[in-house]
Order: C-alpha cells, then structure tokens, then sequence
C-alpha cells in the first residue's frame, strides 16, 4: 500500500497558519477605525466609506512593497520594524495626493511559515497602520517551499485612502514662485538596499553588528531605521494651507520624483545645500565611489517628502512643522521652464 501523502508533508502547515491567524487577532483589532465590517477570517476585508460624509468622494489607492531591505531583517533577525516600511512606501504615496488612508491590505510569502517570525511582522505592520490612521483589514500569509530560501519571506502592501475630488492634490496648481519645502527622512528608508548590500556588506564586508562612529551605532540597526510616515503631517498642513504640489520621495530620488508633480510649463530648482545629509548617504557614497547623480537618484539623502506652496506660506508651513517635531528645509523653487530645458536642476 503507497504511503499517505498530506499538503503537510509538502511543506505546507495549515493548522499552524490557522493558529497563526487568530493569534495576531488583537493586534489587527488594534488598528480598527470607524466603518470597517467584520473580522479577520472572513473571505474578504469590508469597509462602509460613509459616502454621506463627503460631496464627491474619490478613492486613491496604491501597492508597494519594501525591497531587499528585507534581507537586513533576516540576517539581523530583527522583524518587528519592516512592517512600519510597508505601510509607509503605500500610505506616503496616497497622502501625496491628499488623500487620508482608510484600510491597508499585507501579503507575507514565506518558505516555511514561523509563527514568531510573522507575528512581529504583523506587529510592525499594525504600527504602521496606526501611525497612518488606516486599517489593517486583510491580507494573505503563503507558505511557498521551494520558491523561498528557509528564513526568507517577501512581503507587499495595498492601501485605500479617500478624498474629495476638488481636493486631490496632482500639481497641476504649482506656478512659478512656488517654494519646495522638504521634509526630512529617517535615513534610507526603504530604497537602494541592492547597491546598500553590495557596497557596504559585499564590497567592504562590513558586519551589520559592527559599531560606526559616524553613525553613531551598530550598522545594522541605522540600516533598519523604519520609513517616516508622513500622513499625520500632510493631513495637518492640508487643514489650514493650500499644498499645490507633494512629493513622495522613494526610488529614483529626488532626480526622477520631484518631475513626476511638475507642470510641463515648470522647472524646481533644487538648492543642493539647503539640507543636511545624514552620515549614512556619506558612508555609502565615499565607501561606494558612487557619483553624485547616483547618490540622488537611488537614496532620499535625507530628504523623504516635499511640499509645494506659495511663498507666502512658507514661514507659517516651517512654524507649523517644527511644533509637529518635523524637520522642514526650504530646499527649491519653482521657475519657468523654457524649450526643452530638464524639469529639475540642482544648483
């Protein structure tokens, strides 16, 4: 008699995800706002908009996930800040257009599904999500032996946010005089973890335990700094100023976002020493020998959201930031662009 083969025996363990599934009931719980529907378990996240608190509501919605910054997780086994990166490159991008989060959806791949493991990735998801003022409703955990390395797991995000249809910021309103406020990151945030890897961990061989004065601490754990959320700022500073223009600044840089919110008939003129670059861009560039076109258009350099406003505002727009312990830089201008001149240069 053949032996009895089970999805089990194949690598994959139903009642430990079951198990898995209603332990971290309470930390998404946590996250609920009002107008979702149901719990965790159901075939599908719900969510009532309210459609009768707004005049012309327009849902926004984006997808991301958080790259190989993932592996420094692993190799640190540390999991329980990759989450809040998740969260942040999804939410970031929907607040760039004035829209407030509402409810976020996780996909974790893994080859072999450890429940400690994902539990603390949800946890940083769920702070994420509470950071962003949205909802974890859903998502899907996989256990795929065979396409993941024993101790790798990918992970990817989705987010719905909301905003009335006059409101939605897309920086057709910016106009020359227009000044670029920048907001400062946390350090690399999830972007350029390739080139991270290869110049400090390959290249160099450094150890991620190794102490860096310059850095003022281990490697690894500036490495793992989670993404700044941003939302809870922008929400403010839409109350009382009218933004023409925000950038989230992720892969590409400040070189190939900033264009991606300009008019054709525009030019942002960046000002290259009108903030500060933190220790870990120097470390990377002087390490890698990485040109400085590179260096703007992989990392954020410091620098991890922009706004657009008139002149006018400006003073009232870095008041505003400081008493949110925000650090905001005057950091560009906004010119006319004549002929086929590039839509961004740095001076």
């Amino acid at each position: 008699m053949a032996d009895i083969s089970t999805y089990k025996d194949a690598g994959v363990d139903i009642d430990k995800a079951d198990t898995f599934i209603k332990s971290i009931k309470p930390l998404v719980r946590s996250t609920y706002r009002t107008g979702v529907l149901g719990e965790i378990g159901a075939f599908a996240g719900m969510f009532h908009l309210g459609a009768d608190r707004y005049r012309d509501p327009v849902l926004v919605s984006s997808t991301d996930g958080v790259g190989t910054k993932i592996k420094i997780a692993v190799l640190m086994n540390r999991h329980d800040t990759i989450g809040i990166d998740l969260v942040a490159m999804c939410a970031n991008d929907i607040v760039a257009h004035g829209a407030t989060p509402l409810f976020f959806l996780d996909y974790l791949a893994v080859g072999q599904l450890s429940p400690e493991i994902a539990t603390l990735i949800i946890e940083g998801i769920t702070q994420g999500c509470r950071q962003a003022r949205c909802s974890l409703i859903g998502g899907e955990t996989a256990e795929m032996p065979g396409i993941y390395q024993p101790g790798d797991y990918d992970l990817a995000g989705f987010v719905v946010g909301v905003v009335e249809r006059d409101q939605i910021i897309d920086g057709s309103s910016i106009a020359v005089g227009h000044r670029l406020i920048g907001l400062a990151s946390s350090g690399l945030h999830a972007n350029g973890f390739s080139l991270v890897r290869q110049v400090l961990l390959e290249r160099h061989r450094l150890r991620l335990e190794d102490e860096m004065p310059e850095l003022g601490g281990p490697l690894g754990e500036e490495l793992l700094k989670p993404t700044r959320i941003y939302v809870e700022t922008v929400l403010n500073l839409l109350r009382d100023f009218p933004l023409s223009g925000i950038c989230h600044v992720t892969g590409g840089g400040l070189t190939d976002n900033v264009p991606r919110i300009l008019p054709k008939s525009c030019q942002a003129v960046v000002q290259r020493q009108s903030w500060p670059v933190p220790p870990i861009f120097h470390l990377l560039k002087n390490r890698g020998n990485i040109p400085e076109a590179e260096m703007l258009r992989t990392f954020n350099n410091g620098i991890g959201l922009i706004v657009v406003v008139g002149e006018e505002y400006v003073a009232d727009v870095l008041l505003r930031l400081q008493g949110l312990n925000e650090q905001g830089y005057v950091m560009g201008e906004i010119v006319e662009r004549k002929n086929d001149d590039p839509s961004l240069v740095y001076v």
